[in-house]
């Protein structure tokens, strides 16, 4: 296989400047307004808390505007990503801003050398991210890395239930047709397009992805000597992961029409690093 950053990377380097204009990163938004967090980030709070005065990194970054938010809430925040164009987008944003936070170019599992070696009080990865990465084992040996003892770490993603479903079904019906639980082999998508309204046309469209299933991620964090601290499924996503066949709510979150009681859609966990 070749190398899937290699690939992945070509993608979201194409990507990353059509979602910094995008009407739905809002990147405009946080320079007008500076109390303004994006919408991943304030569905969070109830579960985050109170992140004031926490040293924290956010995993897997992307152009930086969920980082942005944590730092708005008092965090002392750096984001880090694989995507040089990514990473370029996120710090145009807080040039434009003046908020303080900080951003480091590197893949996920090379994050502990790229810190410095640094240990943070919040490890937070957000909404699509671990997909992208072929071993939960190794990115939990990060994640556990990077936290100081009494650290947390801060997870919301895409469900790995739903990662399995097809899209692609004329009669609405929901199927199981893509691995749920991790394997050797990747899922390759060849796609044109992306998850946001834009007119932009992309050349880069293919990736490879991975599935990793609930339990194997807890497992994975528990090998690591991290305690689970809440774990809390949903049935809604902040974008139409069906289109045709979800609904968005009031509070800008997507579920299925018909009877959204029938799939976790995402969920939230925490974990938490002993102390000695």
């Amino acid at each position: 296989m070749d190398d899937y950053r290699d690939i992945n990377r070509a993608n979201w380097d194409e990507r990353a400047p059509a979602h910094a204009t995008s009407p739905d990163y809002n990147v405009q938004g946080f320079i007008d307004d500076p109390g303004h967090i994006s919408h991943v980030v304030r569905f969070d709070r109830p579960l985050l808390g109170d992140v004031g005065g926490l040293r924290g990194v956010h995993l897997q970054c992307h152009i930086g505007t969920d980082t942005v938010s944590l730092s708005r809430l008092g965090a002392r925040m750096t984001g880090l990503d694989f995507s040089p164009v990514s990473i370029e987008q996120a710090r145009s944003l807080v040039a434009r801003t003046r908020d303080d936070v900080n951003y480091v170019q590197s893949d996920v599992y090379d994050a502990v050398p790229a810190l410095g070696g640094e240990q943070f009080d919040l490890v937070f990865t957000g909404i699509g991210a671990l997909c992208w990465l072929p071993s939960i084992s190794r990115w939990a040996a990060t994640a556990s890395a990077l936290l100081k003892p009494g650290g947390r770490l801060f997870i919301r993603e895409g469900h790995p239930m739903l990662w399995s479903l097809t899209d692609a079904r004329p009669d609405g019906l929901l199927v199981v047709d893509f691995p749920y639980f991790e394997r050797t082999e990747a899922t390759v998508w060849d796609e044109g397009g992306t998850y946001v309204e834009t007119d932009a046309v992309f050349t880069a469209n293919t990736t490879y992805s991975w599935n990793h299933g609930l339990g194997e991620i807890v497992m994975a964090l528990q090998a690591e000597g991290l305690q689970l601290a809440g774990l809390v499924e949903h049935d809604s996503v902040p974008w139409e992961a069906l289109p045709g066949q979800m609904t968005k709510d009031d509070r800008g979150e997507w579920r299925l029409t018909d009877r959204p009681w029938r799939l976790p859609a995402s969920y939230t966990l925490q974990a938490v690093k002993p102390e000695p």
